[in-house]
This record gives structure tokens, C-alpha cells and sequence, in this order.
């Protein structure tokens, strides 16, 4: 019964960086949809929501029934109620992915974000599928130093987001303003899905080690 016990919360582990991957993807190809304006990808992504949907009520519902049955205790607790929260992160980023794939939809077959600003808006979206791709690995190494660099890489998407601001408060600024709110829009899409990479590095970080990393220090 034990064997079972651990097998199913290795099972909701690899769950979880599944879903973490899937949000990768997702953002990543909503990127692309809203720089190319295509309306095909866009709507490939928001589509796409359903699953990662499925796959958090799934892991909740398994996660609850660990809890449930087996009364769990010390690491295996926090791991069930880490999983419940990490499903909950993820959701949320796979929900900003969808945000920035119906922004491209709704301004097809314009593009939402003008030239200029392609490169940062890129650039962005990388930072973000990169984040997240990370956390997928963390979420199954449950490697500490590697949950721990996250918030420094967090560092470069903090940057991006405010290189975006600046050039939207520009006086040379020559779109209009629904084009200034759009990008206002994405920019923070991108920048709370990086937030949700974070944090869920962080509840990996109190996993392993029972407390939150502004407790402790990088080994």
C-alpha cells in the first residue's frame, strides 16, 4: 500500500511538469500568434486552455484524495498540498497564455503590438516559455539551487516589462491609444506569467525544505 501511496504522488508530480510544459508551449505560440497576427494559432491556443483545464481539476481531485486517504504526514503532506497549489499556478499561467492568444484574435487581422516594439514583445515571450520550462524541470528534479535562480532570472522579464513601459510613455509615440493598451495589456500577461513560474519554484523550495526562499540562502 505504500508503494501505491508514493507511486500516486510521483504520478501528480509528473502531472504538474506536464502542465508546466503545456503552459510553456502555450505562451510560446501565443507569441507567435500575436506577432504574426495569426489567427489560426491564436485560436489553436485558446482551444488548447481545455486540457490544461482538465489536467488541474484532474490533479486537485487526486491530490485531495491522497489527502483524504492516507493522512498523509511531514514531506509527503506538504507534498500533496504543494501539488494543489502548483496546479493552481499553473492554471493561472496557462490563463495568460489564453489572454495573449485572444488579444491577437480580437485585433485580427490587425496586429496588436506595432513594429517597434516586436523585438521586446519577443523577447518576452521567450523569457516567459523559458521560465516555465524551467519550473517544469525543477518541479521534477526538485533541485534547490535551480528553484533559487529562477527569481534571479525573473530579473530579465522585470526589465523587459519596463523597457515596454518607457517606450509607451514616449512623446514620440505615434500609435493610438488602443494600440498602447493592447501592449500595456500583453506586457503585463507576460509579466504575471513569469510571476506564476516563480512562485511555483518557490512551493518547490518549501517542499524540499519546509520554508520559503526569502528564509533561506542559495547552497
Amino acid at each position: 500500500m505504500r508503494g501505491v501511496y508514493h507511486g500516486e504522488l510521483e504520478s501528480i508530480t509528473g502531472g504538474l511538469a506536464q502542465m508546466a510544459r503545456l503552459a510553456a508551449s502555450a505562451i510560446s505560440r501565443a507569441t507567435t500568434a500575436l506577432l504574426d497576427a495569426d489567427l489560426r494559432l491564436a485560436e489553436s491556443v485558446i482551444a488548447a486552455d481545455d486540457r490544461l483545464d482538465r489536467k488541474q481539476r484532474d490533479l486537485e481531485e487526486r491530490a485531495i484524495a491522497v489527502l483524504a486517504r492516507q493522512q498523509p504526514v511531514a514531506t509527503e503532506l506538504r507534498t500533496a498540498v504543494t501539488a494543489l497549489r502548483i496546479s493552481a499556478e499553473l492554471e493561472r499561467s496557462g490563463d495568460l497564455a489564453l489572454n495573449v492568444a485572444k488579444l491577437a484574435r480580437h485585433r485580427f487581422p490587425d496586429h496588436a503590438v506595432p513594429n517597434e516594439l516586436h523585438a521586446t514583445v519577443r523577447e518576452m515571450g521567450n523569457v516567459a516559455q523559458c521560465l516555465m520550462a524551467k519550473a517544469a524541470d525543477v518541479i521534477v528534479t526538485r533541485t534547490l539551487e535551480t528553484a533559487l535562480e529562477l527569481q534571479g532570472d525573473d530579473d530579465a522579464m522585470d526589465d523587459l516589462h519596463r523597457a515596454l513601459f518607457r517606450q509607451l510613455m514616449d512623446d514620440r509615440w505615434q500609435h493610438s491609444v488602443e494600440d498602447a493598451v493592447d501592449v500595456a495589456l500583453a506586457g503585463r500577461f507576460y509579466e504575471r506569467f513569469a510571476d506564476h513560474a516563480v512562485a511555483v519554484a518557490e512551493r518547490v523550495v518549501y517542499l524540499v525544505t519546509g520554508s520559503y526562499p526569502d528564509s533561506i540562502s542559495a547552497p
